[in-house]
Parts: C-alpha cells; sequence; structure tokens
C-alpha cells in the first residue's frame, strides 16, 4: 500500500495565432487592438487565454477600435476592465473558447465518477484498469483519517490484504509466462480490477473551458462537496488565478470555499 496525495498538473491550454487575427484585422479593420500588445498596453507577456476571449468578445460588437460599429460609442482598452465586464454582463458564450487541460495525478475513483456528472465543456482520458494491471495500491487518506490510529491499522491491512490478492491472481492466472496474449492479459486484469477499492488512486488528463471551470471551481470547492475534489477545486483554482487573473480574481475564498463575485456567467 502506497500513501499518495492528489495532485493537478496544468498540462495545456488554448493559443492564439496573432498572425493569423493581424491578418483579419487588417481585412475588416481594427489593427489598433493588436498592435497595444507591441506597445505593451496588453498583458505583456502575451496571456494567450485573456487575450482570446477578448478578441471573441470584440468580435461580437465589432468592437476592435472606435469607428468601425456606429452603435459602440465607448472603446475600453484596458483588458482587465473588459473582461470584467464580460463576465460582470454574463457574456458566458465566450469563455468557452478557451480551454485548459490537466493532468490529475493520484486521485481516486470516488473523484472520478463525480467528475462524470459533469460533461459540458470537457474531455476526459481516464487510466484504463482493464488495461493497466494492478500490483501496489496507491491510496489518498485525509489528515484527519490519518491521526486515527486504529482505523489506519485497520485500513493499511485491508488495503495489503487486497494488494496480495492481486498478486495472487496474477501468479494463478500466469499473466507472466513467455507466450501469454495480450488479449489474455487484457481479459484478466480486466477481472482483477473487480477487487480494487473505490478509493484506488488513478489518472487522467482533463479539460475544461473556461466557462465550465468558474462553475465547477464554485460547487465543487463549496462546504458541502465531497473532501477530495474540493482539495483538488481548489488547486485547480489557484492555478487558474495564476494562468488567467483577469478571468478568475473575482473568487473570493472563505473556509476553503471559492465564492465568485460573478456568478452563472
Amino acid at each position: 500500500m502506497k500513501s499518495v496525495e492528489p495532485e493537478v498538473i496544468l498540462a495545456a491550454h488554448s493559443s492564439l495565432d496573432y498572425d493569423a487575427v493581424a491578418a483579419y484585422l487588417e481585412e475588416v479593420g481594427g489593427t489598433s487592438w493588436i498592435a497595444r500588445m507591441d506597445r505593451g498596453e496588453m498583458d505583456s507577456e502575451l496571456n494567450d487565454p485573456q487575450n482570446l476571449i477578448e478578441f471573441a468578445g470584440r468580435m461580437c460588437y465589432r468592437s476592435w477600435e472606435p469607428g468601425l460599429n456606429p452603435n459602440v460609442s465607448r472603446i475600453r482598452t484596458d483588458q482587465e476592465a473588459y473582461l470584467t465586464n464580460i463576465l460582470a454582463s454574463r457574456h458566458g458564450s465566450v469563455l468557452e473558447h478557451v480551454s485548459f487541460t490537466f493532468v490529475l495525478h493520484n486521485v481516486s475513483r470516488v473523484l472520478t465518477h463525480e467528475l462524470a456528472r459533469h460533461r459540458v465543456g470537457v474531455a476526459v482520458s481516464q487510466e484504463s484498469l482493464r488495461f493497466v494491471r494492478l500490483q501496489e495500491l496507491p491510496f489518498w487518506f485525509p489528515d484527519w483519517a490519518r491521526e486515527d490510529e486504529e482505523l489506519m491499522t485497520r485500513a493499511t491491512a485491508v488495503l495489503r490484504q487486497l494488494e496480495e490478492f492481486q498478486t495472487w491472481m496474477s501468479d494463478h492466472f500466469r499473466l507472466d509466462e513467455p507466450g501469454r496474449g495480450f488479449g489474455e492479459k487484457k481479459h484478466k486484469t480486466s477481472f482483477m480490477r473487480r477487487f480494487a477499492p473505490e478509493g484506488l488512486a488513478t489518472g487522467l488528463v482533463w479539460t475544461a473551458n473556461v466557462r465550465t471551470l468558474r462553475h465547477l471551481i464554485e460547487s465543487r470547492t463549496a462546504p458541502g462537496a465531497e473532501e477530495e475534489i474540493r482539495l483538488v477545486f481548489d488547486k485547480i483554482g489557484r492555478l487558474m488565478r495564476e494562468e488567467a487573473p483577469a478571468l478568475f480574481s473575482d473568487y473570493r475564498i472563505t473556509d476553503g470555499a471559492w465564492i465568485p463575485e460573478w456568478r452563472k456567467v
């Protein structure tokens, strides 16, 4: 039995092709918008997620610069103010253009079953225990459980027994004998996983757009949410504050709960 901690790794996010955007703006008007990047008036590090959402928002109203849309009399040039207005006005559709991809490492199948309830705006690729044969059983214990000596003694004994049974089944099915076909290994491994606990730590690649992330960071850090998923989405929220502060800085954290100023975007 191996004690582990859930981890969140940011693996990728949406990017913006600035040359393509510049060519488009040259045709429709609005090159001053992208020129602001060269003058350092937008994010100096070219924050692609924030810039892409601003680009999508300005597309809706042709608000690249004054004069392009006679119905628009005022143009916000400060990106933080612009994106705050996006959130405040609940213009949530433009948030769907930007996605972030995470590796959720050493999270339990308890958590992955919870995540399966959220299907809109996400993509999931999870480690398959039909193909991956178990040997050691990684497991996360919350702090309060670790402080209960008798509980830990009994829990680790159960996990060690399950590990031993996994090893016994592997030997019993002779899965490592030369010439054993992969199809047979897969068949038996699929059976063996039925004796793994739901709390078994696993891994998945999980992608979600900004609109979905804002909803899940709020709902899955709420006091009534399952404790492991609260831990994981707190980590996700902190990563998002670093990666796209103009899109996630409106949250206040109260007793571990992330509460946004702008809701239902």
